[in-house]
């Protein structure tokens, strides 16, 4: 098996350890990024805002997938984050949700696109592709942990779970012993799908441009990301489910994807009425050096104005005065 740590560093007390999960997570953010940037510029609106919403986005992002995190294992019975909350900010022991990124994620782009003037519309198109891509490439750290896998299986894509790594009741190595028993790499099949669903919204924003209205792309990934979900969740025996069934919460939140995700695009093109279908075009902003410009301009005009007035009310002032 790969040894989840590529390499350690001891200066003194002092360690640090570089994860092959951390690695590939940051390499998923830089596809992401990449993607969308490119994406935005097809639109015609300058990819520079994809990299500088990064200082917003990242954070929230990280903070989101921990919290859900959290959440989701609280919610299934384990009581470790309660009786024991310092080691919810210890992120080396794992612990990252996709769904809380994506959720704390897009609530910082929002008020970054909000601040900077940009189409929200354009820039969830753009980036959904990149999402997809960016969780599938994170994925294969899930095998070098030893996590996220299925029911065992005699399938030969059956993958080997060492017994530390084993949950109930697979960890009993009497009736599932270690060298004959096989799970389902449930990591690869979701890969699988992002990969497969990536390459349908590609297709979709390029091929067939044309008749995309504003927001249908994002429409489309809630769609196909949710479905993948529902899916991969039928191999996720790990998942917390409502007390007493085999229902997760993870797919309740893909179900409703799913559903936002067709009232979407059913608005947009104006199937349903209820809500408003919005531009049929997108909006393009200035460009990134242009809008910053002007903010710094906005608050150097402010700052003179006040400085203006507080010599003003100086000269007033009558001698003696404090």
């Amino acid at each position: 098996m790969i040894d989840p740590v590529i390499f350690t560093i001891n200066i003194g007390s002092w360690t640090f350890s570089l994860y092959w999960y951390g690695v590939l997570v940051m390499l998923g953010v830089a596809l992401a990024a990449w993607i969308g940037a490119v994406e935005v510029k097809r639109r015609e609106e300058d990819p520079d805002y994809i990299w500088d919403s990064l200082l917003w986005v990242l954070p929230a992002g990280i903070i989101g997938a921990r919290l859900w995190y959290v959440l989701n294992t609280t919610l299934g019975g384990d009581l470790r984050y309660i009786q024991e909350p310092l080691t919810i900010f210890n992120l080396r022991q794992g612990g990252l949700h996709f769904f809380g990124a994506i959720l704390l994620g897009a609530v910082a782009f929002y008020f970054y696109a909000k601040k900077m003037g940009l189409d929200m519309w354009l820039a969830l198109d753009s980036v959904a592709p990149g999402l997809l891509l960016a969780q599938a490439v994170a994925r294969p750290a899930n095998f070098i942990n030893q996590e996220l896998y299925g029911q065992p299986t005699n399938l030969p894509w059956g993958i080997k779970i060492q017994a530390e790594n084993r949950i109930a009741p697979w960890d009993n190595m009497l009736l599932y012993p270690e060298e004959t028993t096989r799970f389902h790499p449930s990591f690869a099949y979701e890969m699988i799908w992002n990969f497969f669903a990536a390459g349908i919204l590609f297709i979709l924003a390029r091929k067939y441009k044309d008749k995309m209205k504003p927001g249908v792309i994002f429409g489309a990934w809630l769609i196909l990301a949710g479905v993948g979900r529902n899916i991969i969740e039928f191999f996720r025996p790990d998942q917390p489910g409502f007390p007493g069934t085999s229902f997760s919460y993870s797919r309740l939140v893909a179900i409703l994807m799913v559903i936002a995700g067709v009232i979407i695009i059913l608005v947009k093109y104006k199937v349903l009425k209820f809500l408003p279908a919005g531009k049929e075009t997108y909006s393009i902003a200035m460009p990134l050096e242009e809008r910053l410009k002007e903010k710094k301009g906005v608050k150097q005009v402010g700052s003179h104005k006040l400085k203006v007035k507080k010599a003003v009310r100086d000269e007033d002032k009558k001698p003696g005065d404090e």
